[in-house]
């Protein structure tokens, strides 16, 4: 007796519905953070920015005319901003992907295809050879170095939580974690 193991083999399929929110991209965006080389300079610009804002601090403290009020203000501003970045791209995400209703991933051996009322999209393995898990979201991260595009997978969408060992499994088996 002669087998065909791929039509015989079983397809680990994991399917996913879901509104994206807020929290599901700001989550994804901070965990490209992690991951992209501009990530770098996210995680580094609060200090630099700091060290400034404590050089004018001490010129105004010993009275230096070399303190600048508009110095200080920009710095406080500029690290406020790149704190605050993650949270309002996400916003704009989700304003994006909210005119697009319920999202419906479906994950299998050969990539990801996603499904809303207006629009589908498969995304293969190779397109997105990398990924990362977070309390929120599973997120897949293009192999260029500011992980350019991604794909989000909220751990809410799953239809039981076992899921997510079955997902995860199989990100394991095609991806490589980050």
């Amino acid at each position: 007796m002669v087998m065909d193991m791929g039509r015989d083999a079983v397809q680990d399929v994991v399917e996913l519905r879901y509104r994206p929110e807020v929290a599901d991209f700001t989550s994804a965006l901070r965990a490209r953070l992690r991951v992209s080389r501009q990530g770098w300079i996210y995680r580094w610009m609060p200090f630099v920015m700091g060290c400034g804002a404590l050089v004018e601090i001490v010129s105004l403290v010993r009275g230096d005319k070399h303190f600048s009020p508009g110095m200080l203000a920009s710095m406080v501003v500029a690290t406020t901003a790149l704190a605050l970045s993650p949270w309002l791209q996400a916003r704009a995400f989700q304003r994006l992907a909210e005119q697009r209703g319920v999202f419906r991933a479906m994950v299998t051996e050969s990539g990801v295809s996603v499904a809303t009322d207006h629009t589908t999209g498969s995304v293969a393995w190779a397109a997105q050879p990398r990924y990362r898990e977070t309390a929120r979201v599973f997120v897949l991260f293009s192999a260029d170095k500011n992980a350019t595009t991604f794909t989000t997978l909220p751990k809410r969408g799953l239809a039981d939580p076992a899921d997510a060992d079955r997902l995860r499994a199989i990100l394991d088996r095609h991806l490589s974690r980050v």
